[in-house]
């Protein structure tokens, strides 16, 4: 036969597209060629799958040899085409099963030696290809775990070419080599923190449990040493776990960072980017190849911004999008590609650069204009996106003495738990399962709509302007993430006071 085709898969952000690799074997001058919208690093896979088809016992045909990738109007980029290139290429002349070739989807790269490497991104290509129907994918041996937890599909790892070839029904010797390592080795987790190390920040822990019921954006403003980073990176420790859906979405996006992924966790997770991030490091970027950034690392867990003062504007104004979308989408000259952002987002700021404005027994150095500037980096628009502005002060040696009583993360979690439990019973038949996902009309009119008289503090800040209909918005999926907590089936003026108090510190 002149012709053999088999599957590969193109990545563009998060999505996977099924990728149609046809090889053509014609009689004319010796050529190999790849057609198809190829970036650089797929161009050069001409000279690597030569060399390793040669050093395999598996050498190309002496014709032109034209393989194109279909469809032609779809980028494709890096160097996970190889295999499915070299095995179309090889079976150009009958020395495989065409229907096992065509059958299957092959993702890896090739090295000169004929070992297949590791590259980034196999499980979403792997639930991409299993998504369109394919029922065998063959990886790279390092890959193996990772791509095996897709459930479905027929999963082979494979040390060289070789034994891609004899898979497919080849008469080849396969040759005894090692396989090619990946270089990131999965760290274990590091060791939960209890909530009950937080010492006399009682109404700090409370409100980070009502930010956890409801998916909320907190905001946390105080002097060092008062407790902020300790609260968020406690939160993670009292959401629950991730379900099927959002572990894998999770995974894919570790793989395609590049990080090793050999099992799905279901610990929600938690991204603590530095202040001097940029802003293509916090939201994602690349020219070739785009990488997720922060803000995709840490959807459906949580995305901690300590310092949010020294941030730079620019970054911090490029969460707005994702805060309201739940995506973000990072457009390059030819693509582009979308990642999940559904992420928790918690700030943490001093109340001045150096931390002692209006702190009792200690000297501000700090001019007016400078705590002004400082403090403008969190823009009105983004502020307006917070669910909840915490005001936290150092623990005095009275406020110490709470700590027997403090709230231990099972019991956090407990209370967590069976809040959701109730917000998703109420919103049940809806597509939303979280308070701060349902959208605010829903809420001002639809059927579980407070009556005027409970809403009525709520209409008053809005009408004095210390509310913007946004505002407006998420404050009622605040008193609704309150009352689940008390288990409340419907608002109460209590939930409407405590939720305008938690969001701009106003009173009734």
């Amino acid at each position: 036969m002149s012709l053999a085709r088999t599957w590969s898969v193109a990545l563009t952000g998060i999505d996977g597209h099924l990728v149609d690799v046809e090889a053509d074997l014609s009689n004319q001058l010796p050529d190999f060629k790849i057609i198809g919208l190829a970036d650089k690093a797929l161009g050069e896979a001409v000279q690597r799958v030569h060399n390793a088809s040669a050093n395999s016992g598996l050498p190309l045909p002496r014709r032109r040899l034209t393989v194109n990738l279909s469809p032609a109007s779809l980028p494709k980029q890096g160097s996970g085409f190889d295999v499915a290139i070299a095995i179309a290429a090889l079976a150009t002349e009958g020395r495989m099963d065409a229907a096992s070739v065509g059958a299957t989807a092959h993702l890896g790269e090739l090295g000169l030696d004929g070992r297949l490497r590791p590259v980034p991104g196999i499980l979403p290509a792997v639930l991409a290809a299993a998504r369109a129907g394919v029922r065998r994918v063959i990886v790279p041996a390092a890959n193996l775990a990772e791509a095996s937890l897709v459930h479905g599909i027929d999963v082979i790892g494979a040390v060289n070419l070789a034994a891609v070839a004899v898979a497919h029904g080849a008469e080849i010797e396969v040759p005894d080599q090692e396989p090619v390592v990946t270089t990131d080795v999965e760290t274990d987790p590091a060791p939960a923190l209890d909530l009950s190390d937080v010492v006399g920040q009682p109404e700090a822990v409370d409100a980070l449990v009502v930010a956890a019921v409801g998916g909320h954006h907190l905001l946390m403003s105080g002097p060092p040493g008062a407790g902020k980073t300790m609260l968020a990176r406690r939160l993670p420790g009292i959401l629950p776990d991730l379900d099927d859906r959002a572990a894998l979405a999770c995974a894919s996006i570790r793989s395609l960072s590049g990080r090793s992924v050999t099992t799905l966790s279901r610990t929600p997770p938690f991204e603590a980017p530095h202040h001097s991030t940029s802003v293509a490091a916090l939201v994602g970027g690349g020219s070739r190849f785009v990488r997720p950034g922060a803000i995709a690392r840490a959807s459906e867990g949580v995305l901690f911004l300590d310092e949010a003062g020294e941030f730079q504007a620019s970054a911090l104004d490029a969460l707005r999008q994702p805060l309201e979308s739940g995506t973000i989408e990072i457009h390059r000259a030819g693509f582009s590609a979308a990642f999940p952002a559904s992420f928790q987002l918690v700030l943490a700021t001093n109340p001045c650069p150096c931390g002692n404005y209006g702190v009792r027994g200690a000297a501000c150095v700090c001019t007016p204009m400078g705590i002004r500037r400082y403090l403008g980096r969190l823009s009105g628009p983004l502020l307006d996106r917070i669910d909840i502005e915490l005001h936290l002060a150092r623990v005095s040696v009275a406020g110490r003495a709470l700590a027997a009583s403090a709230m231990t993360t099972a019991a956090a979690r407990e209370r967590v738990r069976d809040a959701r439990d109730r917000s998703a019973h109420r919103l049940r038949g809806t597509p939303w399962a979280l308070n701060v996902s349902v959208p605010g009309t829903w809420l001002r009119d639809g059927p579980a709509a407070p009556p005027p008289a409970v809403r009525r503090p709520l209409d008053a800040a809005l009408h004095r302007g210390s509310l913007t209909l946004r505002g407006y918005d998420r404050v009622l999926r605040l008193a609704w993430s309150l009352a689940d907590l008390a288990g409340r089936t419907h608002l109460g003026a209590d939930d409407i006071g405590r939720a305008l108090y938690l969001k701009k510190g106003l009173t009734a």
